[in-house]
């Protein structure tokens, strides 16, 4: 059995029809947010690089048949016209790390309409969580004003793959390191950690658990110092350091309470020690919201480990994100619900220093001093590119996040970009709406 089964029943049953029909002319799904999520004044596009990985190893082999037919209570030869299915279509899509904003496609599939259509839902899976956590990641970094931040966030993810996920978009997005061992060593990151609340409790005492821990592991150690008391923590983590010398790259660990306050007093308390070389790292609940505050208190925190709230962005969790039919067999195609109206056409997005945005037709000319976002990744089922290194996502990231305009960039009640329509994609639209006004709905006598 293979990915084919990771899918909404209605894909199955709507692929199986189109099948049924000889419906298999080329169609456009394009995947894009309809609406930003609140405190949101842009996205990251992420997701793309597993997206293709699925695409590529699609196929519907004998088993997945045996499992459409046995939940549709069907027989087995019912299904079989799905049979040996492959995805042979075309990707564009948003390399990524770029900045994208609400409206925009993310990615865009073409291909015979069943396959297009049974691919929807591990499409939208891969480019909504990714694209939701990088999104959380990277404003992360912008709270920390240069800070570093980790992650920390194994143990509360949703899962092997998203952990695995979470460390990769954080590093994608500029965090410095993750507690994650394996996607540490998948992806070549920092691997990072401390210990934990128990191993000061087995020693019962923070000195002898301090040392015990200093002598097992030669180099830096960072100390966690608020088991009990943290001042007491803190000058104790003082005591160990000097007396074995190892202060140089240390740091100690504020997991609780009053981190702004503590940290005051843990830097007082190194610094009279003779240990400013010693850096303070903070945890314990924090996301981009508590970092920000921190940062702008002046609390001396040199490191910033994120957990929780940004491996399953707490606040934020998902994405009104659409997988939609916009064009089929040459003709553009549109829907017109309430709220939930859709433009027709396959699109590009041309973009402007300032990430002054104008989202258009694919076949239109790029506009003077603009660049497509959308990039044709895959061709006839393959990738038509290299896959996608993380460094130079990364440095997409950096490039984007700092040409957008500072407003956008707040962590509390940003200003959102919007791109604009261009006037081919605006007189398409109204074409296509009179068009289904004339011919769908006038024979009902039914009105948009």
């Amino acid at each position: 059995m293979s990915d084919a089964t990771i899918t909404d029943l209605y894909e199955v049953t709507m692929a199986l029809s189109y099948l049924h029909e000889g419906m298999t002319q080329p169609a456009t799904f394009s995947c894009f947010v309809r609406a930003l999520p609140p405190d949101r004044g842009f996205l990251i596009a992420a997701g793309a690089e597993t997206v293709l990985d699925f695409l590529s190893g699609f196929a519907v082999d004998r088993e997945d048949v045996e499992v459409f037919a046995e939940v549709l209570q069907r027989p087995a030869r019912d299904l079989a016209p799905l049979l040996g299915m492959r995805f042979t279509g075309e990707v564009r899509a948003v390399p990524e790390g770029r900045v994208v904003l609400a409206g925009e496609p993310l990615l865009e599939v073409t291909a015979p309409l069943p396959q297009a259509q049974l691919v929807e839902s591990s499409v939208l899976r891969h480019l909504s969580h990714q694209t939701t956590i990088a999104s959380k990641c990277v404003r992360c970094v912008l709270a920390a004003r240069g800070r570093p931040v980790v992650d920390f966030s194994l143990r509360r993810t949703h899962g092997t793959a998203a952990a695995h996920q979470v460390a990769r978009l954080g590093a994608m997005t500029g965090f410095a390191g993750t507690s994650n061992v394996a996607a540490a060593h998948a992806e070549d990151l920092t691997a990072v950690g401390t210990m934990a609340h128990s191993y000061i409790e087995a020693f019962g005492d923070e000195e002898a658990a301090f040392t015990a821990f200093a002598l097992c592991h030669p180099g830096p150690v960072t100390l966690l110092v608020d088991t009990y008391d943290t001042e007491s923590g803190v000058a104790a983590a003082a005591r160990v350091l000097n007396g074995l010398g190892r202060g140089d790259g240390s740091a100690i660990r504020l997991d609780s309470g009053d981190l702004a306050g503590l940290a005051f007093r843990a830097r007082a308390i190194l610094d009279n020690a003779g240990l400013p070389q010693v850096r303070i790292v903070a945890s314990g609940g924090l996301d981009e919201f508590a970092v920000h505050d921190l940062a702008r208190a002046g609390a001396p925190i040199d490191v910033y480990a994120v957990g929780t709230l940004v491996g399953v962005s707490a606040d934020a969790p998902a994405l009104d994100s659409a997988y939609k039919l916009v064009a089929y067999d040459g003709r553009p195609m549109m829907k017109l619900s309430s709220a939930k109206a859709t433009a027709p056409g396959r699109k590009q997005v041309f973009r402007r220093p300032g990430c002054v945005d104008v989202l258009g037709l694919a076949e239109e000319p790029v506009p003077v001093g603009s660049t497509p976002l959308l990039e044709t990744l895959m061709r006839g089922g393959e990738r038509s590119t290299p896959r996608d290194r993380l460094e130079d996502a990364r440095r997409r990231v950096a490039a984007d996040v700092a040409g957008l305009p500072a407003a956008a960039r707040y962590i509390r009640s940003p200003h959102p970009v919007r791109a604009k329509v261009s006037k081919r994609l605006a007189a398409l639209t109204e074409h296509v709406r009179r068009r289904i006004e004339r011919e769908v709905l006038a024979p009902f006598g039914s009105h948009a």
